[in-house]
């Protein structure tokens, strides 16, 4: 989930929250505070946080955990091995004969990689950007639940960083439910 669907889901549920209209004319009207203003009560938030945010994050880390997996292991289908493999000392090769005094850019050689190194880098970009998300996500979260989310998480009043509540969550989850997360 981006910050900006979670943003929509948390206006969802203070809306849902506040009682429904009644008036008749313009002259009934209560100013109600904007959605992305109105607190949430913490069951709200809880209830939100570990059947829809925790989750969606625990199943965007498998599928991360299983592309790494893929990454590293062996890939003995690629078509593009021997080609590669033989492009690389080739330009190893051309590398080690020049002097670089003389031509600064003589030494620059970029080695093709594998399939299965892209992936592994790909994978580890994914991770940073889930980070940064879950970073914003959780600030999103945190200005509409306030002190109800660290309510939720240990029962302490300090504030909680996202990974410190999703880590107690994944190990409630384990224990509540039977070593099985969703």
């Amino acid at each position: 989930m981006t910050d900006d669907s979670i943003s929509t889901n948390l206006n969802a549920l203070a809306a849902a929250s506040r009682t429904p209209f009644e008036g008749t004319g313009p002259n009934n009207l209560i100013r109600q505070p904007r959605p992305s203003q109105t607190p949430i009560h913490h069951s709200t938030c809880d209830n939100f946080i570990t059947n829809v945010l925790f989750p969606a994050w625990w199943a965007r880390e498998q599928v991360l955990d299983y592309c790494t997996v893929v990454a590293q292991a062996p890939d003995l289908n690629d078509p593009e091995a021997a080609a590669r493999e033989a492009y690389n000392r080739a330009g190893q090769a051309q590398v080690e004969g020049k002097n670089e005094r003389l031509d600064p850019y003589s030494g620059r050689f970029f080695r093709k990689e594998s399939r299965s190194e892209e992936l592994a880098g790909l994978c580890g970009r994914e991770r940073v950007v889930e980070d940064i998300v879950r970073e914003r996500s959780w600030d999103v979260v945190r200005s509409r639940c306030g002190a109800a989310l660290d309510e939720g998480f240990s029962g302490g009043g300090t504030e909680r960083s996202w990974v410190g509540a999703f880590s107690e969550w994944k190990t409630m989850s384990r224990t509540g439910r039977g070593n099985e997360l969703p």
